[in-house]
Formats: structure tokens, C-alpha cells, sequence
């Protein structure tokens, strides 16, 4: 059985990357279509699937700061967004129910605003998989959308413990114990060393925070979140969440399969689901107008709210909880259910273009910015540079380091990781904040003076970006990027990039080269 799920999620997940969308829309259409030939989910499937979302709130916790969700452009968007949004998503039901819609005829106030409520939350398993595709997870819309997912499930467990009645035990108020054993747990991953030992260390810790805080009454997913967090400033952290993406993304698959094993839909339930899919359009103008409100630029906004535009997971478990007390009727699962497919399909196809979106739409976009935006989002003059390093990753910084030993403080560098700005910035690094894919960036920074801009991102469809964005903002000087294989290479040179050097091929001959320089002083001293 194990093996017919594998076979229809490589075909579907195939099938779905070859005309270029993400695989977890094969994935979903893999579910339906096992469910269609009368295949039954096991215990095995659920518990792949339930791995998986622990795995991943695991994930977002090692790359999360408390301090992030104390900003009022996260908790004030989150709570304003939810209250708001249950209240006008109940109305849109109940005026949809006077037009004698299958469905919603009987909803009441009190079901409409269940409805409502489920609605409003987003998904957290399609946009961490957007956001880690696009590598755009440490970037400033990207935190704040992270942001935005951790609160809502805040308020998630706050339902969930309302809705069901089961209040936490005492003992969950030793959870903040944890804080105290914080140093017992780092010490932990320090000895795990960098082999088959660190992703199985964070297996342990994500699993057993997970049953931890169960076995307590507190909703066992929160766990893993927070013991992610109490590892984010651990040095390990970045490899650790590194280690454990193909575990968690394998697992994943899990869930999207479930989905599709919710019921079989009929042809009305698929048009309710339509109808309510077309609702994540007033989802959309919400979050951008609140976003937008709290001093977001208009960029920022935008991106964000187009990535928080579909429904989550837990909208099925909202549902699910109401159908058992005999809230609502049992068809309203399946309808939610499609209704989550069907948003995660446009938000990923919607995504996937987000930049270019927003470069044909910036100048409407940016009436709505306020006048004086927030100061993170202010861009900030590199001083006296020839030479530009976007990306400080590992070869980004290796890059930075080596140009600063030949030209000095004339090079800069720039990243969208705030936190590692920081700590740069702390050591008297010449290095700013920015995204590299961000238009207003390059149109609002002065490039005159740089001769050479190093582009160091993982993605070739970023880097891309980013070469069409500075010329179109007339930088003309050279643009050197870095590709993992030939492919890309010839995708980079075609973008309008001047050099592209080949990681692999290149990082080898230097290896070579400076290990030959070791004996080239024997060899002369023979020749002698």
C-alpha cells in the first residue's frame, strides 16, 4: 500500500514540475485521485503526515526570535486581522445563505462565524514550503509572515482548549521550566558533533517536545515550536534546520495526501468550494490594508499578504471539532477541504510571480504607503564602495572576506538576515540590510559609484531577479554570480550577468591550484 502512495505522489509531483509549478500541487491531486480509486488512508499515513508538521514548526522555531513577535506590526496585523476577517467572512456566509446556496441556507450566526474563524487563519505547511523554495525565509517579508503564522497558532491553542474543553494539567506550568534546562539542551547539540548525529539530536527534540507538552494538555505542535525557539541563537541552529529538510519535506507528503482522503466531493461541494476560494481576494485586501497601516512599505505589504492568502490546515480541524458537536453539517469538511487545495494552488502559482507582479504594479502599490514608514524598512547609503557583495552566506562571506584583504573597506555587503547584519555590523563589518530582489532598493540607492556587484544566493531564478532589477534601475557596471551547475550557468549568462562561476568546477580547481603551490617550492629547490 506504502508503495501505491509513493508512486501516485512522484507521477502527480512530477507531472505538476515539468509545465513548472510546485510539487505539492501534484501531491494534493495525488490524494484526491487515491481516494478516487478507493483506497483507504492507514494509520501509517497519519502518522507521516503528523511527523511532518511537527518537523516543520520545529523548522520555523529555529529560525524564529521571540522578539519578533513582540512587534506591533506582527501581533497588532495577526489579532486585528483575525477578529475582523471572522466577522466579515460570517457575513459574506450568511448573505450567501439568503440566496438559498446548498449549504449555507443553514448556517446561523453562531456556525457562520465558526466558519468565519476557520477562514482566517493561513496556512503554515504551503507558505514555510513557498518561502524555503525561494529562499526567502530570513528576508523582511518573510519574518513577518513567520511572524504572523506563530501567533495565529497562539490563538489556535487558545480555540482549541476553549472549543474542547480540556483545560491543560497543573504540571503544564513546569513548561516554563524550560527556560532553566535551556543550557542542558545546547549542550546536548554541542556533543552531537556534525554527522548522522545532529538531525537525529533535532528529531528528538522536536518529537519529544511535541509529547512533552501533550502529555501536559497543551497542544503538542506548540511544543515543537517552542523548543525550535529556545535553539534559534544556538550556532547550530542554521545546520541543524539544514540537516532535516529532507526529512521534513519527505514527511510533508504525508499531509498532503491526507488531505486529499478528507471525502470525495460532488459537484456542488465543488462549486461551494469555488465560491469560497474566491473569498481569499478579501483576505488579500485585508492583511494589505492592515499591513500597510501599521507603516509597512507598500512592497512589503504586498508580498506578504499575497503568501498569507489561502486557508490552513487548521480550518479543517475547526471544522472537523464543529461537525463532531453537531455544529455543522459533515459536508462542510469536504467543501473546507477543497477549498484549502484549491487556495494553495493559486497562492503557489501566484507566488511564484510574485516579483514580477509587483514591478509592473509598484507605482499603485506605493499610494499606499504611509509617509514615514517603520525604521527597519529604511534603506541605508553603503559609503564610499566600488565593489558590492549581495547574499552573506558562506561563499557570499568567504567572497566578502577575501575582496576586503585585496581592496579593503572599499567593498560592501548587503543581506536580507537582519540578525546576521547585526552581529556584523557589532564587528565593524561594512555590510547593510537589504533584499536583493527588492526594486525600490535598487531604484532608491545611488549605484554610480560601484563597479562590481557580486551576486552569492542559492537560487538561480533569484539571482536572476536581481540582475534584471539593477539594470532596469541603469547600474552599469559588471555583475559576477555564482552557479552550482551548467545549466544554470547558461541561464545566468543569458539574464545579462558578465561572469558566472561554476561552484563546483571552479571551487575545485582552486583546491587544486593552492595545493600544488605546496610543492612548487620543492620542486624548484630540485631544479636548482
Amino acid at each position: 500500500m506504502e508503495f501505491i502512495w509513493i508512486l501516485f505522489a512522484f507521477v502527480c509531483g512530477l507531472a505538476v514540475k515539468v509545465i513548472n509549478l510546485p510539487p505539492l500541487i501534484g501531491f494534493l491531486l495525488a490524494g484526491f485521485l487515491l481516494n478516487y480509486a478507493g483506497l483507504e488512508p492507514s494509520n501509517t499515513l497519519d502518522s507521516l503526515a503528523n511527523i511532518g508538521i511537527t518537523l516543520m514548526l520545529f523548522s520555523i522555531g529555529l529560525k524564529l526570535h521571540v522578539k519578533d513577535l513582540l512587534k506591533r506590526e506582527v501581533w497588532a496585523s495577526t489579532l486585528s486581522h483575525i477578529g475582523i476577517s471572522t466577522i466579515l467572512f460570517a457575513g459574506i456566509a450568511l448573505l450567501l445563505g439568503t440566496l438559498s446556496l446548498p449549504y449555507f441556507g443553514v448556517l446561523d450566526f453562531k456556525t457562520a462565524a465558526l466558519i468565519g474563524f476557520a477562514l482566517s487563519f493561513s496556512s503554515t505547511v504551503c507558505i514555510m514550503k513557498l518561502l524555503e523554495e525561494s529562499s526567502e525565509l530570513k528576508t523582511r517579508h518573510g519574518q513577518l509572515s513567520l511572524g504572523i503564522l506563530v501567533m495565529q497558532d497562539i490563538v489556535a491553542v487558545v480555540f482549541l482548549v476553549a472549543a474542547t474543553g480540556k483545560v491543560p494539567s497543573i504540571w503544564a506550568l513546569g513548561l516554563f521550566g524550560l527556560l532553566l534546562i535551556r543550557p542542558i539542551i545546547n549542550k546536548i547539540v554541542d556533543k552531537a558533533g556534525h554527522g548522522e548525529m545532529l538531525p537525529l539530536t533535532g528529531l528528538f527534540l522536536a518529537l519529544g517536545g511535541y509529547e512533552l507538552f501533550y502529555l501536559v494538555g497543551v497542544k503538542g505542535d506548540l511544543g515543537a515550536l517552542i523548543f525550535g525557539i529556545l535553539l534559534a541563537s544556538h550556532p547550530k541552529a542554521a545546520e541543524m534546520n539544514k540537516s532535516l529538510m529532507n526529512f521534513k519535506d519527505l514527511f510533508l507528503i504525508g499531509f498532503f495526501l491526507s488531505i486529499g482522503f478528507t471525502a470525495l466531493p460532488t459537484l456542488s461541494i465543488v462549486g461551494m468550494s469555488l465560491i469560497i476560494t474566491l473569498v481569499i481576494l478579501v483576505k488579500f485586501a485585508l492583511f494589505f490594508v492592515l499591513m500597510t497601516k501599521m507603516k509597512l512599505r507598500g512592497r512589503t505589504s504586498f508580498l506578504s499578504s499575497i503568501i498569507l492568502s489561502n486557508y490552513s490546515e487548521f480550518g479543517l480541524i475547526v471544522v472537523a471539532l464543529s461537525v463532531a458537536n453537531g455544529w455543522l453539517e459533515k459536508e462542510w469538511l469536504v467543501v473546507l477541504a477543497l477549498a484549502v487545495s484549491f487556495s494553495f494552488v493559486i497562492t503557489s502559482v501566484l507566488y511564484r510571480n510574485v516579483h514580477r507582479m509587483y514591478r509592473k504594479n509598484k507605482d499603485i502599490i506605493r499610494r499606499f504607503e504611509s509617509a514615514d514608514c517603520l525604521s527597519e524598512d529604511i534603506f541605508v547609503q553603503p559609503v564610499n564602495s566600488d565593489i558590492l557583495v549581495v547574499g552573506l552566506g558562506r561563499v557570499g562571506r568567504g567572497a566578502f572576506d577575501s575582496l576586503k584583504g585585496l581592496v579593503g573597506d572599499t567593498v560592501a555587503g548587503m543581506d536580507a538576515d537582519r540578525n546576521r547584519i547585526n552581529q556584523m555590523q557589532a564587528a565593524k563589518e561594512n555590510v547593510f540590510y537589504g533584499d536583493g530582489e527588492d526594486a525600490d532598493l535598487w531604484e532608491r540607492l545611488d549605484t554610480s559609484r560601484i563597479e562590481l556587484v557580486l551576486l552569492a544566493l542559492p537560487a538561480t531564478e533569484d539571482t536572476t531577479n536581481v540582475a534584471i532589477q539593477l539594470r532596469k534601475a541603469n547600474y552599469t557596471g559588471q555583475i559576477a554570480a555564482i552557479a552550482r551547475y551548467q545549466d544554470e550557468r547558461e541561464i545566468l549568462i543569458n539574464s545579462g550577468i558578465d561572469n558566472v562561476f561554476n561552484f563546483y568546477t571552479e571551487a575545485g580547481t582552486g583546491f587544486a591550484e593552492e595545493s600544488l603551490a605546496l610543492i612548487r617550492p620543492l620542486e624548484s629547490a630540485v631544479a636548482a
